[in-house]
């Protein structure tokens, strides 16, 4: 199998993988725990930490663009995808530049990875609103992160540091 073919089926399966994860993740009712509409664990940036960790930023970037329409899409909420999307890019950068940090683990990372989705999150509800409105809601988002970020972030410890891509395991 030639290079090309075998890290776009890695993307696809991780694509899979993340869309599946996102859809799990929305059967779990977080609002129990803490009470703010829409939190949700962020189990899909599992997928984008080890992509950036294991593939490239590229990659990582790709996956998170057909997650988040292909989740939008599945979900029939289009405008979900304004959120997702300027979350999950704000994530996305905010990660891979904190990855380059050696003083920072991916503990660290997924923590500030979160913060960063979920302000991404409350810019993209003021562009819609038009308002500064949102901005109410941006503390105790992150303060949850922490809490979401730091599960996130221990589950990514361990599948980065485990879990080798298919071609790095010597039959």
């Amino acid at each position: 199998m030639s290079s090309s073919l075998r890290r776009l089926t890695r993307c696809a399966v991780l694509t899979a993988l993340a869309l599946a994860l996102s859809v799990a993740e929305g059967l779990v009712p977080l609002t129990i725990l803490f009470p703010l509409p829409g939190l949700r664990l962020g189990l899909a940036n599992l997928v984008t930490v080890y992509a950036l960790c294991r593939l490239s930023g590229r990659e990582a970037l790709l996956i998170l663009a057909a997650r988040c329409l292909l989740g939008a899409l599945l979900g029939g909420n289009l405008m979900a995808l304004a959120f997702s999307l300027t979350g999950g890019l704000l994530a996305l950068g905010v990660m891979a530049l904190l990855l380059r940090c050696s003083f920072l683990s991916l503990f660290g990372v997924s923590i500030a990875g979160a913060a960063a989705h979920n302000t991404g999150q409350i810019l993209a509800a003021m562009a819609v609103l038009g308002s500064r409105a949102p901005l109410v809601y941006l503390p105790p988002l992150l303060l949850c992160s922490l809490v979401t970020g730091a599960v996130t972030g221990g589950a990514s410890m361990l599948l980065v540091h485990r879990i080798p891509l298919p071609g790095d395991i010597k039959s």
